[in-house]
């Protein structure tokens, strides 16, 4: 009996010494340049996850095609980070997302990034890989070649081409029917958090890629509190919200108006034709275009005031979008992509495409 004991007292040293070797061993290592998994990458002993098979960059690699991160390569900057614009060596463009990103929202991020790289829409922009180095966490996406819907709709860095009132009605459907589609056709259900005109990018064809997402101390579905996000008229900030404040961008051309509060003060006092785009030349459109303009200004009113509740989802963003859109293309008015195509990705928003009214909202 002693001797078992004794030798149990051998053992165990032996064995913590044994796991120490390793553990050094693992985290000296060298990592390799391309797909990575938890054999692969420690950053501050945190693992990336096996099942994520996204592409691990460096840092140099993403200094080199963003020109150090310029400030000419800037497309957004806010609480979550700042995007930068890039081109990698082998040509490929990238939009680069520096989040704000501490040790303890590493695993959180990480997380997010595996979830958001298995999702499969034509309006998402791919996540093509991240970076955790040095201290820096950056999240990989393609960026199309035209530009951002914030570029346009303000005509910065040269583009020469305002958008007119039917791409802006697609883009705004569009966007709208990817976040329904993250929202009621994942579960749990997944948020953007971050939602805004330069995460917006466009291809050539004006079709929508969103990005930008809101990795960092996101963890809210619907029904959480929400309520430390209020502004005046008890709004809270939500995706609704943020698609609302989208909304009142795409029909004023302007993300300068003093705050969302001030536009719903105009709107409620029928003085509508004071936020609109002056590109837009709302008193000489005929008069069912005046009239989508001011749905859509209410439609942005209700965004703001009725979403964070569930008073107005997603879903029925997208309906009346949808509708109108359909409506402009079936009366002639605007030659566009068909609906059935640009919301194929989902049987839920096909059916909204095709029926409007007679959806069955979840």
């Amino acid at each position: 009996m002693a001797s078992l004991t004794q030798n149990a007292g051998i053992i165990g040293p032996v064995l913590i010494v044994a796991s120490l070797v390793v553990l050094f061993y693992l985290l000296k290592r060298p990592t390799k340049p391309g797909m990575f998994d938890t054999e692969q990458a420690y950053y501050q002993n945190i693992t990336i996850p096996k099942a994520c098979k996204t592409r691990l960059f460096s840092l140099h690699e993403l200094e080199e095609a963003t020109k150090g991160f310029e400030e000419g390569q800037k497309l957004m900057h806010d609480n979550n980070g700042t995007i930068f614009a890039g081109v990698l060596g082998d040509g490929s463009h990238i939009a680069v997302h520096k989040l704000k990103c501490e040790k303890n929202d590493l695993i959180q991020v990480l997380s997010q990034i595996e979830v958001l790289s298995s999702v499969v829409h034509r309006n998402m922009a791919r996540i093509l890989g991240c970076c955790i180095e040095s201290g820096n966490t950056l999240v990989v996406y393609e960026y199309t070649s035209n530009g951002t819907l914030e570029e346009h709709l303000h005509q910065s860095k040269g583009q020469q081409l305002r958008l007119d009132w039917y791409s802006r009605l697609t883009i705004a459907a569009q966007t709208a029917s990817v976040l329904a589609f993250l929202h009621y056709e994942n579960n749990p259900p997944i948020l953007h958090h971050n939602l805004k005109s330069a995460c917006i990018f466009l291809d050539d064809d004006y079709s929508v890629k969103i990005a930008g997402f809101g990795l960092i101390n996101s963890n809210f579905y619907y029904g959480s509190n929400l309520q430390k996000n209020c502004e005046g008229f008890g709004i809270c900030k939500n995706d609704v919200y943020d698609m609302g404040v989208l909304l009142l961008e795409i029909i004023s051309g302007s993300n300068q108006l003093d705050s969302p509060t001030l536009a719903l003060q105009h709107i409620r006092a029928g003085k509508f034709e004071e936020i609109m785009d002056p590109f837009l030349c709302y008193d000489e459109q005929p008069h069912y275009r005046q009239e989508q303009m001011q749905i859509i200004a209410d439609l942005a009113t209700r965004c703001l005031l009725f979403g964070v509740d569930g008073r107005l989802g997603m879903i029925d963003v997208v309906r009346e979008l949808v509708h109108m859109t359909k409506e402009s293309l079936d009366g002639g008015i605007m030659k566009g992509p068909a609906l059935e195509e640009t919301f194929s990705n989902s049987s839920l928003l096909q059916m909204i495409s095709m029926s409007p009214d007679s959806m069955s909202v979840p």
